[in-house]
């Protein structure tokens, strides 16, 4: 049996009352879902990968590596040295402009309800790829979470329940495969003690800044680009795999910027790396 292990990290955050109104409310115009996902013999490597990452920086006093804690050109060092990992990477999209005024509007005002929707989609993702690649024994996927101030972990463990035992009132297009997932070993960690979060949250962070308009209306695409190989994909296809904007591309409703983005990111590879 092949088992691997997901770290699953986000950037953004869920609200949007009050989009539009200026960074000082806190409140992203995106939220970016993403995973790190690595075999489990390659696992045992993140610590020393991290750790190689950590030591480009000597005058960094952290002990932890922390995305928007660097520099522009460290965080182009960052992402260079982790596209070069074997490490699969899906990441979800959710443009929240797009919710006020819609169907969906009410639902995903409820405090963690687009966080779990947009989990979904992950792990949906992650367990079909996991299948695909594992043995003639199946394969097992563990989920370790960076632990998200605020964020009821109860209550998604109960939604994913829910999915799992058949009791959702709309079926969905796509199923969590789970016979590779096992809800009841899902963790929730601490970002500084755990070297595969740390990678999530460089990876997660770095397609945010692709996405996420800065103060002044700038995007920051170069971060992204360069992990953009480490991108799961179905039949050497990036979009709605390792790359997922929620619920669909023409319906995250892109700029012309984020559209060149997403486009680019997903160009045929006639094979891509995986965990």
């Amino acid at each position: 049996m092949q088992h691997y292990v997901a770290y699953i990290d986000e950037a953004g955050d869920d609200g949007f009352s009050m989009l539009g109104k200026g960074v000082r409310t806190g409140q992203s115009q995106w939220l970016v879902l993403g995973a790190l996902l690595v075999t489990k013999e390659n696992d045992l490597h993140l610590p020393k990968w991290r750790d190689a990452i950590r030591e480009r920086f000597p005058n960094k006093t952290a002990p932890d590596l922390h995305f928007r804690n660097l520099r522009h050109e460290q965080k182009v060092v960052a992402t260079q040295d982790l596209a070069a990992l074997p490490v699969g990477l899906c990441m979800a999209f959710s443009n929240k402009a797009t919710l006020p005024g819609s169907k969906w509007e009410k639902t995903f005002a409820q405090k963690g309800y687009l966080y779990n929707y947009l989990i979904r989609w992950v792990l949906e993702r992650l367990t079909s790829v996991c299948a695909f690649h594992s043995d003639a024994d199946g394969a097992r996927l563990k989920v370790i979470f960076s632990h998200r101030k605020g964020m009821n972990y109860q209550a998604m463990r109960d939604y994913l329940i829910l999915m799992r035992d058949g009791r959702e009132l709309v079926r969905p297009v796509r199923s969590i495969r789970w016979d590779v997932l096992d809800v009841n070993a899902i963790a929730v960690e601490n970002h500084s003690r755990w070297a595969g979060l740390q990678l999530a949250d460089c990876a997660t962070s770095a397609f945010f800044a692709a996405v996420e308009p800065d103060q002044f209306g700038n995007y920051e695409p170069r971060y992204a680009l360069a992990l953009k190989d480490l991108l799961l994909k179905e039949r050497g296809l990036a979009m709605n795999c390792g790359l997922a904007p929620v619920p669909s591309f023409r319906d995250s409703r892109p700029n012309e910027q984020q559209r060149a983005f997403f486009l680019e990111c997903c160009k045929r590879k006639e094979q891509a790396p995986g965990p």
